[in-house]
């Protein structure tokens, strides 16, 4: 039986899964790095958030991430309010994502789906607050591959760690089916092997763990230039050694591609229908003409 993390808002469900389509989660609404966006969600100004999910929807992304981490900010009550705003205007599943567990719980109490939990870390306090709220809120969630030593740079100690948090999460009730594990994109502009490690990690957390796997795929690129072009090649492999989904940016077009590519190739777009209906190139005719056919130039 295939892993299938299934997923939903008010009115669209989802499926993660090894046999289905990858699934492209919108980065944009998060307030890191990002100053105007912060003081206008600080002062709760979501003008920007709703313009940032209309354009990640336009952009083909399946799910998007929510963050509302600003120092020194009422974490629940904006991550609350920004859930709400997006989901008036929005019809895909959400992430919800905050290290702070009230933040957690404000988010789950107004969403109205099954939603993504990002994230739970392999430290037992970590563990501990946010299973039970997972289970508590029939939620799937994101396992991250550290613990209280920090991140390993030993893909088999990054393994480890996330089957001590798949084995937890069915100590209460919750399903390998409902942990999609993040194994931790490394720079490989700092590190030289990083692509061939996550790689590696992909495949056994597919084979062996049997669980779907997601990350920040533009933590591959950092310190890089060209940073949408070696993310599109990365994303591209990882949907190979088995990812099922990632945090991108749809707005780059490249890495956008390069997912809808990946899915004709590992035949999780029959007759290359969602390729056609983004890429076909328009008729001379225009718009309302037949497919195919074209209009006769008059001469001069």
């Amino acid at each position: 039986m295939t892993t299938q993390t299934r997923l939903s808002s008010h009115s669209k469900d989802i499926i993660i899964g090894f046999d289905q389509p990858f699934t492209m989660i919108g980065e944009r609404i998060n307030p890191t790095g990002r100053k105007l966006l912060a003081e206008e969600m600080k002062n709760g100004d979501y003008s920007r958030v709703e313009l940032d999910t209309i354009a990640q929807m336009a952009a083909g992304a399946q799910m998007l991430d929510v963050n509302a981490g600003i120092p020194l900010a009422d974490e629940p009550r904006i991550l609350a309010e920004t859930i709400q705003l997006v989901q008036s205007i929005c019809n895909l599943p959400l992430s919800i994502d905050s290290s702070i567990i009230d933040a957690l719980e404000a988010g789950l109490s107004v969403y109205q789906g099954r939603a993504l939990v990002n994230s739970v870390t392999g430290e037992d306090e970590s563990l501990d607050r946010v299973l039970p709220l997972v289970k508590k809120y029939d939620a799937a969630v994101v396992a991250i591959s550290n613990d209280e030593t920090g991140i390993s740079q030993d893909p088999n100690e990054r393994y480890l760690v996330a089957k001590k948090i798949v084995e937890r999460a069915q100590d209460y009730g919750i399903s390998h089916q409902d942990v999609i594990v993040d194994p931790l994109v490394m720079p490989v502009g700092a590190i030289n092997d990083a692509g061939k490690q996550v790689l590696h990690l992909i495949s056994r957390l597919r084979n062996e763990l049997k669980v779907n796997t997601t990350c920040g795929a533009s933590n591959f690129s950092f310190g890089i230039p060209n940073r949408n072009g070696m993310n599109a090649a990365f994303i591209t492999m990882a949907i190979s050694a088995g990812m099922t989904s990632a945090i991108v940016n749809p707005l780059h077009a490249e890495v956008v591609q390069a997912v809808r590519a990946s899915d004709v190739i590992m035949g999780h777009d029959p007759d290359c229908s969602n390729w056609l209906a983004n890429y076909r190139e328009p008729n001379e005719a225009g718009v309302g003409g037949r497919p195919g056919r074209r209009t006769k130039r008059r001469k001069v």
